[in-house]
């Protein structure tokens, strides 16, 4: 029985080593340096009604840190407002919201981050990457999504303060072998009958560069579907000038 329950100590620590390895090369994947996109939100209600949203979203990296903006552009009620995330590889991320309507911005707490961005399915926080090191993770199994091999991989947060910031327990994720690109994922929240689906059924090879161009976030209460949001990217441009400004607060408010 010892040796059994060494054999299977050994075995998980081959793969937590070989899941990391995984996981580190999702995270140094090229994402591109610079990019622009149009991006349409739609949300989905459980009756199936729509409401659609137009945005442009711009991207900058400068060394360890990701700036990502975001304007939004149509319907009327949400036009003008803007958000600004500063995506740190290590440490704690900032963002900040630009409300047109009570003409202010607002910072978004890292305690506030799990919260829904913009009545969308997505959080503040997953807008942004996850912090490689901020997690455990173990090599679950092997499968096909499309008939393309991929990995399913548990991810858990080494602390507390990664679960209150990011909402999650626990995440299975689902990688493809050929390019590193997350294409599934199941989110277990810290509301235990909650659980938050993701699901990247588009991908498209621009400038050399693998982009998500669908993806679908799915709320179920006690497995039933309460909401979705479907993300769609269109106009996706890689390494063309961007104003600096736009990853300003005051560029947020001032819109495009």
């Amino acid at each position: 029985m010892r040796v059994l329950t060494l054999f299977a100590l050994v075995l998980s620590f081959l793969f937590a080593d070989e899941a990391y390895e995984i996981m580190k090369k999702v995270d140094q994947r090229d994402k591109g340096d610079l990019m622009s996109a149009k991006m349409r939100m739609i949300l989905v209600d459980s009756s199936n009604k729509r409401r659609e949203r137009v945005m442009r979203q711009f991207k900058k990296v400068e060394g360890d840190v990701t700036k990502k903006s975001i304007f939004f552009i149509e319907p009327a009620d949400v036009k003008n407002t803007g958000f600004l995330t500063l995506d740190r590889k290590e440490g704690d991320d900032d963002q900040w919201l630009y409300l047109p309507s009570l003409r202010k911005t607002k910072r978004i707490a890292s305690s506030d981050q799990s919260g829904s961005f913009m009545g969308s399915d997505f959080s503040y926080n997953d807008l942004n990457d996850r912090n490689l090191d901020d997690y455990t993770y173990v090599l679950q199994s092997e499968t096909k999504i499309d008939d393309v091999a991929c990995w399913t991989i548990e991810a858990t947060p080494k602390n507390e303060r990664v679960i209150e910031t990011t909402g999650y327990t626990k995440s299975l994720l689902v990688v493809r072998k050929d390019n590193y690109v997350i294409v599934r994922a199941i989110n277990y929240e810290t509301q235990k009958s909650k659980v938050k689906y993701l699901d990247v059924p588009a991908i498209k090879l621009i400038d050399g560069i693998w982009q998500p161009t669908e993806m679908r976030m799915t709320l179920r209460r006690e497995n039933v579907v309460a909401h979705s949001t479907i993300l769609m990217f269109d106009e996706v441009r890689f390494n063309q000038k961007i104003s600096a400004e736009l990853f300003t607060i005051r560029g947020i408010e001032n819109g495009l």
